[in-house]
Order: structure tokens, then sequence, then C-alpha cells
């Protein structure tokens, strides 16, 4: 019953996609089904079609990473003066690979086009023009009538829409905390799905009884249709919501969401609840925690809208979505009893919104498990990996988009190669700039030296940290790279490994220059070639700095550290709120 439902589950969701805009179905099914199949098929049909400039050949060429081939198909289109519902089609797959200039260059050409509305309405919500999206699709009926109701569902959630609960009275049961996440484990890896799973395993070990609820869809709106309703990993439980149909607008699945959070909890009878960015999960948190009468906490561990307007020109600053995102956030972190964020670079933001700053804590990212335990030597690592431990390895463990930087270490490895013959690029992790530095490497004459695992088990993490001999985090300098502290470099200083990073503020609160690791010039990968240059020929001074990091990260960035934080954090504004409620009925 549960895999039907599910199903149907998806199949809605899969249809409301298809007729939103079916070119980033595509692109979204690619990322969910196995690389190893995905890729292969996307090479055959970039090499079968070398000229074609359909839908599908265009989308084969974005899946595969071919960056020049898609520009390239794109000047064919230009040229052959493709026109009509073609044209259309060309600027929603230039939309959709985030090259808005050439969907500029097409839309004149789509004239007359079914469907023109839509794309219209895709291209002014990528700027973030919320509101001419919606009116572009107003006079619309039928599938393109439903479109309208969904982008001004989702308009209506940034613009002050909030979710409306009855109060429940329930006796909450002492020691008793609610999470509510975006994803978890075991169906999503992210650095996101593992500090939630170190938090509340680091909370029961401290004695707290810890529920995590999950977003609702999540995770069949993954592909994961054979999910049940409950998964226990390590010990902790993670509760699904999983409805056979969801709402079909924004604002409405969000009410649905929070009704259905609501009767986790009365079920639970937690003390406090306990959620990350973004505001929408926010939103649903707030309100079911004025239902219950109980307080909230808002972890705050990403800047979005500036995660948003990173992949976009510097006016999407300026744009309505980044505008109300950050309202929003705003709103939620005052709204919340309590903040907590990653560090003082981000800390610093939150208070320039209006938060007061005794009410924002830190919860630095931290370490647990088998990072505490003593590091393996190198060569072991390597060994163990099937990786030559005779070479010398540079690299990462890391979410591969755009503003991690790997094409500039990617850049710095070719540098380095001719002069270090044993050195080996090691890239482990997946994610949506994958394909375009596979492609990287092997334009460069890299493939052979360039190893890239795509996503690998979270349990041997620490061997891929352990095999190299410098960890890299080659972050671009964007205002959400400049706020944001990763988690992963943590790990690598957790396992000796000294860290080169790029000098911005919130990698300058992990690396301390000559004490764990050395900062490069952000953006300038023959800078971080040189600095790298000069780790590898000291292999003294790199063993010096590995200690030290995980000297300093054992002593100061621990989940059972954070798990104490959250603690004391709980009690106050429990007891504030019992206060409260005395003071009431006085």
């Amino acid at each position: 019953m549960g895999v039907l439902k599910n199903a149907a589950l998806a199949a809605s969701t899969a249809a409301r996609h298809l007729s939103d805009d079916p070119t980033v179905l595509a692109l979204q099914l690619s990322r969910r089904l196995p690389a190893r199949f995905v890729q292969p098929a996307a090479k055959a049909v970039n090499k079968a079609l070398p000229r074609s400039v359909s839908a599908v050949a265009l989308i084969a060429a974005h899946v595969a990473g071919d960056s020049t081939g898609l520009e390239r198909r794109f000047e064919t289109a230009r040229r052959d003066g493709v026109a009509g519902n073609r044209a259309r089609l060309v600027a929603d797959v230039a939309l959709a690979a985030g090259q808005p200039a050439w969907a500029d260059e097409f839309l004149p050409a789509a004239a007359g086009a079914s469907r023109l509305p839509a794309t219209f309405a895709r291209r002014k919500w990528y700027d973030g023009d919320m509101s001419g999206a919606v009116a572009a699709l107003a006079a619309q009926r039928g599938a393109l009538g439903r479109h309208h109701d969904r982008l001004a569902g989702e308009l209506r959630t940034f613009t002050g829409w909030t979710p409306v609960l009855p109060a429940v009275q329930v006796e909450a049961v002492p020691g008793r905390v609610l999470h509510f996440l975006t994803n978890s484990l075991p169906h999503t890896a992210s650095g996101y799905a593992q500090r939630g799973h170190s938090i509340l395993a680091a909370q029961r070990d401290a004695g707290w009884d810890v529920l995590a609820v999950t977003r609702l869809g999540y995770p069949v709106q993954v592909g994961k249709i054979l999910a049940g309703e409950q998964d226990v990993v390590d010990g902790v439980k993670y509760r699904r919501l999983l409805p056979s149909r969801m709402a079909a607008t924004a604002d409405a699945r969000m009410q649905q969401e929070a009704e259905e959070l609501l009767r986790v909890a009365v079920e639970f009878r937690p003390q406090v609840l306990h959620t990350t960015t973004h505001f929408a999960n926010a939103l649903v948190v707030g309100a079911v925690a004025r239902a219950l009468g109980i307080p909230w906490v808002y972890e705050v561990r990403g800047q979005l809208a500036d995660t948003w307007a990173s992949t976009r020109s510097e006016a999407a600053k300026g744009s309505q979505r980044y505008t109300e995102f950050q309202a929003r956030e705003a709103d939620a972190m005052r709204s919340a009893d309590v903040v907590f964020t990653l560090g003082e670079t981000m800390k610093e933001s939150i208070v320039a919104a209006g938060v007061p700053a005794e009410k924002v804590l830190l919860a630095p990212n931290a370490v647990g498990g088998e990072f505490l335990q003593a590091p393996r030597a190198a060569e072991e690592a390597r060994t163990a990996l099937g990786l030559d431990p005779d070479l010398n390895y540079i690299g990462t463990v890391s979410s591969l988009v755009d503003y991690e930087g790997i094409d500039d270490l990617v850049e710095a490895f070719a540098l380095l190669a001719p002069e270090i013959p044993k050195l080996r690029l090691l890239i482990v992790g997946n994610g949506t700039s994958l394909p375009a530095l596979q492609d990287q490497a092997k334009r460069l004459g890299l493939a052979q030296k360039a190893i890239f695992t795509g996503r690998v088990p979270r349990e041997s993490t620490p061997l891929y940290h352990g095999a190299l001999d410098v960890f890299v985090v080659p972050r671009k300098d964007l205002s959400v790279t400049r706020a944001v502290t990763p988690l992963k470099p943590v790990e690598a200083l957790a396992s000796a490994r000294p860290v080169v990073a790029s000098d911005l503020p919130a990698l300058r609160e992990i690396i301390e220059p000559d004490v764990n690791g050395r900062l490069s010039a952000a953006d300038n990968p023959a800078d971080l070639a040189s600095v790298l240059s000069g780790l590898l020929r000291e292999p003294e001074l790199r063993t010096r700095l590995g200690l030290s990091g995980r000297g300093r990260v054992l002593e100061t960035r621990t989940w059972a550290a954070n798990a104490a934080a959250y603690s004391a954090a709980y009690k106050k504004v429990i007891d504030g709120s019992v206060e409260s409620r005395s003071g009431t009925h006085d």
C-alpha cells in the first residue's frame, strides 16, 4: 500500500513538473538517475547528433558537461534562424542551463509558438521578477493557468503569507525535541544531511529524546519510491510526511505540511521545536510552535538568497525574489526564540538584519564518530581505496556546484602536474558541476591524472580525507562563500590533513595560516597552484600543520560540545516559556 501511495505521489509531482517545465524535469531526472547510466547515454546522444539543435541534443550536451559543444549548438541555432516552437525550446534549454543571454537571443524568434507565455514567465522568474512571471501567465487557462496559480502561490509564500493552525492543548514530555529538516540520511548524503544527523545523535547521547521529521513529500520527490514512513539511522528516528497527493500550490502545500507536522508533534509531545534554513521551514515550524504554545529554535546554516544570486548577475541582488527572500529570513530569525548559526561572520550578518546579538548563538561545523579516532596513515588509506600509495594526492570532498570553485582547482592542478609528475587530483562528491569538471580535465589533458569518484558512502569519507596530502577548499569569492563556513574542511583537519582554502572571511574562521593550513587568493588558480606547490615540497610542514589542525578541532569543534550548547539554550527557552504561561494564568 505504501509503495502505491508513493508511486501516486511521484506521478503527480512529475506531472506537475512536466506541465510547468519539461526541460527542467528532464535535467532533474538526469541528476536523480545513476551517473554511470546517464553520462554514457548523454555522451552517446551528443556524439550521434553532432550538429543538431533539437531540445534533446541541447539537453544531452548540457548533461554531458560539454559546455563548448552547447555553446556551438546555440550559435548554430542562431545562424540557422530557428523560429517558432523550435526557438522557444532552445530558449527553454538555455534558461535551464543558466544561460539567459542565449534565451534572450531566441525569444523574439519564438513569436506565435505554443506555450510561449510559460517561457516568458520562466525568463522573468530566472531574474527574480516573481510578479512579472505571474503577470506573464495572468490571462492563461488550462495547463498554463495552473502554472500561473503555482507561481502565484510561491509568490505569496515570499510576500507575507503564513500557515494558520488552531491552538492545541498538549502536555509536553520533558526532554523531548522535534527537529524539522529539509532532507536527511539515508536518502541524501549532503553536508546538510550529515550535520543534521550528527546533531541528532549528539543530542541523543546527551540525554534528549529526539525525533526528526522531513519536509512534505521527501524522499519520494527525489526519486525514492520505495521509501517507508520511518527510517532509523544509528538509532536516530526519521519520520516522513508522505501523503498520496500534495496540494497544487506552494502556499497550500506549506499549509498541508504544517498540519501534518502538527499531527506528529501532538503525538510526540516535544518541549521544543528545532528547524533550519530556509524560511519555508521556519514558517511551518513557527506555526506549529504557536499552536502548541512551545518555543522554537531556528538554525541558520546558510544564506540561501545569496546562494540563489551566486548563479546570476549582480543585478539579481536588486530583484524582487532576493529582497523578499532576505526579508522573510529576517522575519523568521526575529520570530524564533533562539537563533543558532555556524560562525562569527554569519552571526554578524544576522545581527545586521535586526536580530538581537544575545539571541544569536554559535554551533560551528564539527566532528564526531570516526573522525575522533586516530586517523590512518596516508599510504594505508590509499591502499584501502585502491589508490597508488606511492603517489601524491591533492583534492577535496565536496558538493560539486559552481561556487565551490572546483574548476579553479582543476586549473591549478594543470599548472602543477608538469612539475610534480607523481601528483594526482582526487575529487570526491557529486553535483551539477561534475560533468563540466570531467570535461575540463579531459580538455586539459588530465583525464588520466584526475580522479572523480562521484558520490561515495558516508562511512568511507574519512578514508578519502586520509588519502590526501593536502585538502583544498577553492571557493569563489561570492556573498554566500564569504559568510558560510563549510563542514568538510573541519573533517579534513580532524583527519590531520593541512587545508588550503580561499582567503575569504568565513574560511579564515577555520584556517589559520601556518598553523593548520594556508590561504590563497580566491578565483586565482595560479596563486592556488603556488600555495599548493610550497606545501607539497615540504612534507614535514604538512605533518606539523595537520597535527596542529587536528588538535584544535578536537578541542573546539565536536558535536558533543555543540550538543551542550543546544541543551543550555533549550533549557533556557523552555523555562522561559513555562514562566510565561504561568504568568498568563496568574
